[in-house]
């Protein structure tokens, strides 16, 4: 699968504590994240990460355009729901591409942690 990690600023320490309690599960498909987030990520753990720009330099559009090219299976998006996002608009349009495109997106530590114990 291909599966795409993408984390708010207040969320990138709980996306690297997922990522290390499920490193072998995700080690076993293709990930992809926005800059910061993978850049963290691989420096956390032993995991390969093809990275995106960061998300407010254009990151969030490249992977809505990975969703809209039907090159993505997975999105674990952890979100700061509480803090204004300079790029908005673009997390917004992804949120809605991965719903038309019907690819199961993960929004919080709790939706992530059920599909990817489904992937176990």
């Amino acid at each position: 699968m291909n599966i795409a990690l993408i984390a708010h600023d207040k969320k990138k320490q709980q996306m690297i504590e997922l990522c290390q309690k499920y490193e072998d599960v995700l080690a076993k498909h293709t990930l992809y994240a926005t800059g910061t987030t993978g850049l963290m990520i691989m420096g956390a753990t032993k995991l390969n990460i093809i990275r995106m720009k960061s998300g407010p330099l254009g990151g969030d559009q490249q992977i809505g355009s990975m969703v809209a090219d039907g090159k993505l299976d997975m999105i674990i998006f952890l979100r700061d729901p509480l803090t204004a996002q300079p790029h908005e608009p673009d997390v917004s349009a992804l949120l809605r591409l991965s719903d038309v495109m019907c690819i199961p997106l993960a929004t919080n530590e709790a939706s992530a942690n059920i599909m990817l114990e489904h992937l176990k």
